[in-house]
């Protein structure tokens, strides 16, 4: 796989990333059968496609910009979805995590 379509792996694996970890909210504790297949799938797809991308990827840069996404979109959806409140900290605090994602791709030679 080349550098550039780790990099697209690496990024719908942060997207997955999101999505079980929303998921655990519906869920309720693991007690709703769809909401927790869904979520275990979810988790499961975003760990074998970050799995594919450290192939090529520095591991180090690969997982904290997984970890990234997954923070940077858990938190946006929280607010839009669930409600959370959307603090001019969380904002900023949100931002600096984008801007260190970015940097992080910047700085990576591959």
């Amino acid at each position: 796989m080349s550098p550039a379509a780790s990099w697209l792996v690496l990024i719908v694996a942060g997207l997955f990333e999101v999505g079980w970890a929303i998921g655990l909210k519906y869920t309720q504790g693991f007690t709703r059968l769809w909401p927790t297949v869904w979520t275990a799938a979810a988790l499961v797809i975003s760990m074998v496609l970050l799995g594919a991308a450290v192939k090529v990827l520095p591991v180090g840069t690969a997982y904290a910009v997984w970890v990234g996404i997954g923070a940077v979109g858990t938190a946006v959806l929280g607010v839009v979805l669930l409600g959370e409140a959307a603090s001019l900290g969380r904002v900023v605090s949100i931002a600096l995590i984008v801007v260190g994602i970015v940097g992080l791709k910047l700085a990576t030679p591959t």
